[in-house]
């Protein structure tokens, strides 16, 4: 006696050793004796033997029609053994009630299982639901099929083309267009991005780094809705100074200007004017929901994506030549030792004599005129001259605090693209690049005259604003370092803690409300206490523990850190287009961590073979053997070491040591398409 039973969910056959009321000692082909139910065997038979019964039933099982069985089958419930009866004839042997027990257990969509061996027939609604879902996939696989095909043929469809970097970076896995490129990694045995850029995916990288950005962040584009900038209702007094902005030639969205009185009379005003969209730009409104939607403007070489639409921004900038509404924060210093004697501010109208720029006076507002050794030649020179005194002052008050000076040994680098016919691209024509210009990589030494008189007037202003929301009771957005130990971070909060790194009591970001949105909404906070004193925090925007404000912080921090991360990503892109185009193959470099270099005259961190066995701030010559600007990476190899001594190790300022960000930018490109998701053996995927 033979038996065909179910071994959860598996159907195997052999001979009957023993049997008992509920089980049977069952000798299997192999020679392995199993225990089956007596209610899991669903056929005994005599003859054949069970393997031809277990192959000739599969075989037969595939040869019986599906919708003919549906057609016979009964209403109701009944046993596979029935229905091989009618199918077949009413002596239905042991391999055609087998085949007809393997047909119905593999068509779920046309018999519902309703036990071991018995079925019921499918409602014919829902069998017509199933089977178009059945052909659905079928088409689905083909198309999945023949897309694979063509990408390892070397062309792309369409729908992948217009699907890239959803299925690079945020993938639909069960979507066929991402299984289509899987699958042809798989059976290529090609990384993803190489696959796709082989077959004509993606045409160029710089429109490859821009349109992911684009993709990840501005998925409804960068235009914005017709707007109407609101105007400033407050009748304002005209402030007596003639101020001026330091800005590069670059810049439309002029946020701060600086003004000097009283030089020669023993006591000094120093105005700091920082324009006043929170005047007329109010929370909630159409213009607020836009500058809260972007968080900050986008900066990146060539271009940039502003917070504010062009037609917002020149309502309120602070351009040379008008009387601009500003917020004005006056400080009296005693003009020989520089000792403060007050401060001050107010809500007026700002005369601006000049907008001065960095790319066109550092070379001629030089320490040397301004110590008077040189003669200066150029507007604004005694005001410069004292604000550039005052500067050095604010700066070594701050080192003493930090414990330690500030430490600017590397440059700010500036980038210009120049068309073929030889004109500048800049982010004042708004011309998005094409990512075929040539770069132009300059350098503006970070700590030079000017750009010191700025930094440390902002300073000033940010610390004195601070302390000035936390003494009137009214919370505003904060930056703050808790020492300058290695792995304190800069955090951004509502309460006015001290910031070691800028050895200040607490700082504000309150200095530029037009370009972020963390400035305009303190701005909002100081306008509420220029115009209320005391009872500001009665009519302020926000109110301490606001909910609403631990949003926008979370908000702005994600979306800082992205539109910073993206304008390294395109600084690396143009510094590697650089390399190509000035056929440069070596590079002296200083080594960090982790086998990475610096290079000493380009802004570039990358990993060079045999930099991880020497010591940080050893320099070496690194040769460039090979670039890749679709994923960013650098080829490069160690060929000699350049330096005398042994190196020191350095300490880094508590913001300048940078060696995590530096270790983010430094590799390759990382993809979300995971290439195992296939079945067959995947390929090396440096970017997977």
């Amino acid at each position: 006696m033979f038996a065909l039973f179910d071994d959860a969910g598996k159907f195997q056959a052999g001979r009957v050793m023993s049997e008992a009321d509920s089980s049977m000692q069952i000798e299997l082909d192999s020679g392995k004796r199993v225990k089956a139910k007596t209610a899991n065997v669903l056929i005994k038979f005599a003859k054949p033997n069970p393997a031809e019964v277990l192959a000739q039933g599969a075989a037969q099982a595939g040869e019986i029609d599906l919708d003919l069985v549906w057609e016979v089958a009964p209403e109701d419930e009944f046993g596979f053994e029935d229905l091989a009866k009618e199918y077949f004839s009413d002596k239905a042997d042991a391999i055609q009630q087998a085949a007809m027990l393997f047909r119905l257990y593999d068509a779920p969509h046309y018999f519902h299982r309703r036990g071991k061996g018995r079925f019921r027939k499918a409602p014919e609604d829902i069998l017509k639901q199933a089977l178009v879902a059945i052909e659905r996939k079928k088409q689905i696989a083909a198309q999945i099929e023949s897309w694979t095909e063509d990408l390892v043929k070397g062309s792309c469809p369409a729908p992948i083309r217009e699907q890239l970097y959803k299925i690079l970076f945020k993938p639909d896995k069960n979507g066929a267009e991402y299984k289509a490129v899987v699958e042809a990694s798989k059976r290529s045995q090609r990384a993803p991005l190489d696959l796709l850029k082989d077959a004509g995916a993606i045409d160029s990288p710089y429109q490859f780094h821009w349109r992911r950005f684009l993709f990840e962040n501005f998925p409804k584009g960068t235009g914005f809705p017709a707007l109407d900038a609101p105007p400033i209702k407050d009748e304002l007094p005209l402030a007596p100074v003639q101020a001026f902005s330091i800005d590069d030639s670059s810049t439309t969205e002029i946020d701060d200007a600086l003004s000097v009185q009283g030089l020669g009379t023993g006591t000094v005003i120093y105005g700091i004017h920082i324009a006043a969209p929170g005047l007329a730009i109010a929370p909630g409104t159409p213009v607020d929901v836009v500058a809260r939607s972007r968080m900050s403007t986008v900066y990146m070489p060539g271009h940039k994506l502003t917070m504010l639409p062009d037609e917002v921004v020149q309502r309120y900038t602070l351009q040379e030549g008008r009387n601009c509404p500003a917020v004005s924060l006056y400080v009296t210093y005693d003009e020989a030792t520089l000792e403060v004697k007050g401060s001050e501010t107010r809500l007026e109208t700002v005369p601006i004599a000049a907008n001065l720029r960095h790319d066109k006076l550092d070379g001629v507002v030089t320490e040397g005129t301004l110590n008077g050794e040189l003669e200066a030649t150029y507007a604004f020179a005694p005001e410069l001259t004292f604000a550039f005194r005052l500067a050095k002052h604010l700066k070594a008050q701050r080192e003493v605090v930090r414990g330690k000076p500030e430490n600017f040994n590397r440059p700010d680098y500036t980038f210009k693209l120049v068309e073929p016919d030889g004109s500048e691209n800049t982010t004042e024509d708004r011309t998005e690049p094409t990512g075929t210009e040539q770069v132009v990589i300059g350098t503006r030494q970070r700590g030079s005259p000017l750009d010191l008189i700025v930094a440390e007037a902002m300073i000033l202003a940010n610390n004195t604003w601070g302390g000035w929301l936390n003494d009137f009771g009214l919370p505003g957005i904060y930056r703050s370092q808790a020492s300058l130990q290695p792995g304190i971070k800069v955090r951004m909060g509502t309460k006015a803690l001290p910031h070691a790194g800028m050895g200040v009591a607490q700082y504000t970001w309150a200095t530029s409300p037009l370009r972020r949105y963390v400035d305009l909404v303190n701005q909002w906070q100081i306008i509420a206490v220029a115009k209320h004193g005391r009872t500001a925090a009665l009519v302020a925007p926000f109110k301490p523990k606001d909910a609403d404000l631990f949003s926008i912080i979370s908000n702005f921090d994600a979306a800082y850190s992205t539109y910073n991360g993206f304008q390294s990503n395109l600084e690396r892109y143009w510094t590697l287009r650089h390399l190509g185009q000035q056929n440069i193959t070596e590079l002296d470099c200083a080594v960090m961590i982790n086998g990475l270099v610096r290079a000493d005259s380009l802004p570039l961190v990358f990993r060079a073979i045999g930099a991880d066995s020497l010591p940080r701030n050893a320099r070496v010559r690194v040769r460039v053997t090979g670039v890749d600007e679709l994923t960013l990476d650098v080829h490069a190899s160690v060929i000699a070491r350049i330096d005398e001594t042994a190196a020191t190790a350095d300490q880094g300022d508590a913001e300048g040591d940078d060696a995590d960000e530096a270790l983010d930018n430094a590799g390759p490109l990382t993809l979300a398409i995971d290439v195992t998701d296939a079945d067959a053996p995947a390929p090396a995927s440096p970017e997977a």
